[in-house]
């Protein structure tokens, strides 16, 4: 029985709040503004005893909603966060950047406004934080087992901390100088500031977690200059040789390319060129080659999570214009649930960073980048429609728009393809690295002692996917180099 049967029909959805936009253009902070206790005790009553909780299959790595939810109404939040931390190693995370699927697959979500989960869960683990609740765990005992961890992203953390907790010596890999994977370059410290990566890489090193960051995990000719930030690498044959098992976590890093006329002009680039440059900034790096969107006329193509980063960066940058492409049509600002309810539903969705100042045009096209001198000035254009499942061109709609600075956010197709190359690990069609998800060898791949998970194993996807398969892979780990596990899956 939930704390307050009725809780549903007496109390609306509290959303969170914000700092408002012309406040939070002006610096790269958090700007979320958490639930008191109070609207948290509120939010949590409208939890329904509905029988069947479809939020725990909504959310990917199976959080135990109306369990929290039901503690956090009784005032009972250190148990609220035990049961939190059950599934999901770091809430902070997904508490912050998270889509929140579980919402869509609320029951109350059928006809009313959804419970707010992930305030819930916000303010749930932030409350551990604030309360010191949330320490090390390391291993009561040592298993004298070696596992290499190879990115230090969400996956590649969770799996690390799980793997550290059940015994085992992890020694995570990073190509970049700090641990976080995209989860430290590729998302704004104004959607989730980078101490929360920071605080949970001391409790993992006092586990027992070594990381290693600045390595790139390759085969290089000797004397080969390591690109990126790293300034080492280490081949594959060497961790092989090394560790008991060795987990490939890397993201989805290789960006889907717009090859139209004027792609080499100056001014077009990935938006994962521009972003990582900004929070380097933020960290307090010199980057005097940034890429910067300060007095320009933007136009970001892509209109995801990765391209709403970059609306909300331009706007930091002091953008003179922003504008963000989509090729689909324009979807309806509200969703059928009687046929998308509990799945995550079609349907149009404003970030706080378009409201922070962007506009949007959907269903069209780029035909060719223009420019003077090497250097972009335009972006020629097309309204598009689609017609027996092809796309084409609508007459009249051909128009030149002025631009300065072009970020193709467009998704990524796939991991970079030099680590899984180098340990000779199968790739699907897709180009991920290639293995499963069920029965005895899940993760496993085609090479002895070499797992995947992740970005790399399934493709650009949610970080509280990630965290979901980091922890699974490490189950399975666990399980091939002791014979049984006592590791969640």
């Amino acid at each position: 029985m939930m704390g307050k049967v009725t809780g549903f029909m007496e109390l609306g959805r509290v959303k969170e709040g914000y700092q408002e936009p012309n406040s939070r253009v002006k610096h790269y902070k958090e700007f979320v503004i958490g639930l008191s206790e109070d609207q948290a005790h509120q939010q949590a009553a409208r939890c329904m005893d509905c029988g069947i909780p479809f939020c725990n299959n909504g959310c990917p790595v199976n959080n135990i909603i109306p369990d929290f939810n039901d503690l956090v109404f009784q005032s009972q939040w250190r148990a609220a966060l035990d049961v939190l931390h059950s599934t999901n190693n770091f809430p902070e995370f997904t508490g912050r950047v998270c889509p929140a699927p579980c919402e869509a697959a609320c029951t109350l979500n059928i006809n009313s406004d959804a419970v707010g989960i992930k305030s819930i869960e916000h303010g749930i683990i932030d409350r551990g934080w604030k309360e010191g609740w949330v320490k090390p765990m390391p291993a009561d005992k040592k298993t004298g087992k070696q596992v290499a961890v190879v990115g230090s992203g969400p996956a590649g953390m969770a799996a690390a901390q799980q793997l550290a907790r059940a015994g085992h010596a992890v020694t995570v890999f990073e190509k970049n100088d700090r641990v976080g994977g995209l989860l430290r370059y590729g998302i704004p410290d104004f959607k989730m500031e980078k101490s929360h990566i920071d605080r949970r890489v001391e409790q993992m090193q006092a586990e027992g977690v070594v990381f290693k960051t600045s390595v790139l995990v390759a085969d290089l000719p000797k004397d080969t200059k390591v690109t990126n930030w790293a300034s080492n690498s280490i081949a594959p044959k060497d961790l092989l040789a090394e560790f008991d098992a060795v987990l490939l976590t890397g993201g989805a890093e290789q960006p889907r390319d717009l090859p139209v006329p004027g792609r080499e002009l100056k001014g077009v680039c990935f938006a994962m060129e521009f972003l990582p440059m900004q929070n380097k900034v933020n960290a307090g790096d010199p980057f005097p080659n940034q890429i910067r969107a300060d007095g320009k006329h933007v136009i970001v193509i892509g209109g995801g999570d990765t391209g709403s980063d970059c609306v909300g960066t331009s706007n930091r940058h002091g953008a003179k214009s922003v504008t963000q492409f989509e090729l689909m049509p324009m979807p309806p600002e509200q969703e059928d649930r009687s046929l998308t309810w509990p799945y995550w539903p079609y349907k149009l969705r404003t970030s706080s960073s378009h409201e922070e100042g962007c506009d949007r045009e959907f269903a069209i096209a780029t035909k060719e980048f223009v420019g003077e001198s090497g250097r972009l000035t335009g972006l020629k254009a097309c309204n598009v429609q689609w017609k027996d499942g092809k796309m084409e061109e609508v007459p009249g709609t051909e128009r030149t728009l002025p631009a300065d600075l072009v970020l193709l956010a467009m998704g990524f197709v796939s991991p970079v393809g030099s680590v899984v190359q180098a340990f000779g690990v199968d790739l699907d069609n897709r180009g991920n690295a290639k293995s499963g998800t069920e029965g005895d060898r899940s993760y496993f791949t085609n090479v002895p002692k070499v797992f995947a998970a992740g970005d790399m194993r399934r493709g650009q996807s949610l970080v509280v996917w990630a965290i979901r398969e980091g922890r699974q892979a490490a189950r399975s780990i666990d399980t091939f180099l002791m014979g049984s596990s006592n590791l969640p899956r």
